[in-house]
């Protein structure tokens, strides 16, 4: 049965990759993302493309309303978008923490309140939210992000519960390490700091580490992690979450049943 698809932060990466599989199994779907000009060859792919920036209320209502007007209905949201915060919590400035939760949470919300009441007239939906590995563990210097991502496991576990009685079903996706931006992305962000810093001995392991391009041939390729989305969005019965991706199965198992001092010391041998 063809579904329409809603895809966030589609103009690279896992994103890109869904929206483009999606169509390819035959739904309606509609890639958003700030950067119109990146989406273009989406066409060829039977993909719409829709310039949209999740953190503003406007472009939200926008395309939801385009989506409504086009098809009538949207039964399935992924929503995608978001980025990594790296840095010591002394030195990055609260506006930039505000903005990685504007992000990576409340224009999540946002948008998911916006298609919840058609989902909830239709008894029928499917929110999907791109959470991290990042949700369940840490890493150093990375307090803004994984605040996001915890956050964001709490928010849609107590979603899910609010709105099963409509037959709206509310999944996570959990990725590990992925051949993605993401890592130029938090590179770029931790290198500011660099220099003037208190915190230079645990910023530059981590930059090496980053450069290093054997990290990125262990990370696993966004097509692999499109057909977890893919099952996410046209299962039956989906799971609560999914976890796929370099390194994530391994890092999760440790914290959980090794508790935080073992895994803590881990991470101080990784990173030392």
């Amino acid at each position: 049965m063809t579904k329409v698809m809603l895809v966030t932060g589609a103009s690279a990466g896992i994103g890109r990759e869904v929206a483009i599989l999606l169509a390819r199994e035959g739904h309606a779907v509609y890639a958003g993302a700030r950067r119109l000009d990146r989406m273009q060859d989406l066409v060829e792919h039977s993909v719409t493309p829709v310039e949209m920036d999740v953190t503003e209320e406007d472009d939200n209502e926008r395309a939801v309303s385009r989506i409504l007007e086009n098809d009538g209905r949207i039964d399935v949201l992924i929503n995608n978008a978001g980025f990594g915060l790296y840095g010591p919590v002394e030195g990055i400035p609260l506006d930039d923490a505000r903005y990685q939760f504007e992000v990576n949470l409340f224009g999540l919300a946002h948008l998911t309140r916006l298609v919840l009441p058609h989902m909830r007239a239709q008894r029928s939906g499917r929110i999907i939210n791109t959470s991290s590995m990042g949700g369940r563990i840490l890493t150093p210097l990375g307090a803004w992000y994984h605040a996001t991502k915890h956050a964001l496991e709490g928010w849609s576990d107590c979603l899910r519960l609010e709105t099963a009685p409509f037959n709206i079903q509310v999944v996570v996706i959990q990725p590990g390490a992925i051949r993605t931006e993401f890592g130029d992305v938090m590179g770029a962000q931790l290198k500011k700091y660099q220099d003037d810093t208190a915190y230079r001995e645990q910023i530059e392991p981590f930059l090496r580490m980053m450069d290093d391009p054997r990290l990125m041939d262990r990370g696993t390729a966004p097509e692999v992690l499109a057909r977890v989305f893919l099952k996410a969005a046209t299962a039956a019965k989906p799971r609560r979450r999914y976890v796929s991706g370099a390194m994530a199965r391994p890092f999760m198992f440790l914290r959980k049943w090794f508790g935080d001092g073992v895994y803590e010391f881990v991470l101080r041998r990784a990173f030392r």
